[in-house]
């Protein structure tokens, strides 16, 4: 008779217990869904999106795909490729490869903002899409590449001639395309806007290099003994020279 009594003295107390922890579940997982207004709003900007990408595709089959335009920029997607393959200095690979990526998710970043907000644009594309695929994968990353290579190799200001590098791509490369009809500005965006650009982008992508640099200066691994031994030389022999 005790134990039934304090059984019916505890399921009330239970019930209040489960009822509180499903009240306490049912609001952490409000937490993380949503609501049917987010809901709706995503599923339209999804539809939007596709949309656009199908847009994108129909414009690139109409008015790209085997034009002289498009095989310029298939010309401009693969000559710096081959350059780079015979021109790299393999022993400093690693170090060059890791720098041009650099540059080439920053320019990626840099273009699809551009882009996306209409103060640039590009007639025709190697690819479907706002952005230019063959300068953002291989023309701007492989150009800045072998200017850095050069600045290590001669000893040379890197900040000097990259800002040589950035000047001849916003007033001498751009103008070119544009006077070909393959990149037209917008919304006031001037040469000078893109100039820069891309002293931010060499900025940028030589500190995101020089602190890796830095942070794995301690391990000294073999190429970057290789590094600083080239550097040494080549300092110590503009030293002598003078």
């Amino acid at each position: 008779m005790a134990s039934v009594n304090t059984l019916h003295k505890l399921l009330p107390s239970w019930a209040n217990y489960c009822k509180q922890a499903c009240g306490c579940a049912v609001a952490i997982k409000e937490l993380f869904v949503l609501s049917d207004r987010q809901m709706d709003a995503l599923m339209k900007l999804n539809y939007m999106q596709d949309k656009l990408t199908n847009a994108w595709l129909d414009y690139w089959q109409r008015y790209s795909v085997g034009t002289w335009q498009f095989w310029l920029n298939m010309l401009i997607l693969l000559l710096p490729l081959v350059i780079l393959y015979f021109a790299l200095d393999r022993r400093r690979a690693l170090l060059l490869g890791f720098y041009g990526y650099s540059v080439h998710v920053i320019f990626t970043y840099i273009d699809g903002y551009g882009t996306s907000h209409s103060l640039w644009s590009y007639p025709f594309k190697t690819l479907p899409g706002p952005m230019s695929f063959a300068l953002d994968v291989s023309f701007i990353p492989i150009a800045y590449m072998l200017v850095y290579q050069w600045t290590i190799r001669h000893g040379k200001n890197y900040y000097l001639f990259a800002t040589v590098l950035s000047g001849f791509l916003a007033f001498v490369f751009k103008p070119a395309l544009d006077s070909m009809g393959m990149f037209l500005l917008h919304k006031g965006t001037t040469f000078l806007h893109l100039f820069l650009g891309y002293i931010v982008l060499t900025l940028t992508s030589k500190w995101v290099t020089n602190l890796y640099l830095y942070l794995m200066k301690d391990h000294d691994p073999f190429w970057f003994r290789g590094l600083k031994t080239s550097l040494r030389r080549t300092f110590q022999g503009k030293i002598k020279a003078r």
